[in-house]
């Protein structure tokens, strides 16, 4: 699986977990303008993943792995995910119960 199926993967599982992802900063940076960096955050019970579209794929990546390791566990260990999205947010195979 590519970066790019993987990152539409990604931002699906986020938002079936009730995550609101948005892309920031698609357009020019102004001179005043502060380089945008991709991060999560959580406003009371939803949890926000800003990703920016100055940075390259990777970088998003593991911003939405990293999102959803730490805030959709439970979620996730009853989903099926492709062997590509399985090792980026369960690295350590906290989800494979089945594993010998």
């Amino acid at each position: 699986m590519d970066e790019a199926g993987i990152l539409e993967h990604l931002f699906e599982l986020a938002r079936d977990a009730g995550m609101r992802v948005h892309i920031a900063g698609r357009g020019q940076i102004g001179a005043d303008d502060l380089p945008l960096s991709s991060g999560v955050c959580r406003v009371r019970d939803q949890i926000f993943v800003v990703l920016s579209g100055a940075e390259p794929a990777s970088v998003q990546i593991e911003t939405l792995a990293g999102a959803l390791r730490e805030h959709a566990a439970d979620f996730l260990k009853e989903r099926h995910l492709p062997p590509a999205v399985r090792r980026l947010i369960d690295p350590e195979g906290w989800g494979d119960s089945t594993s010998a």
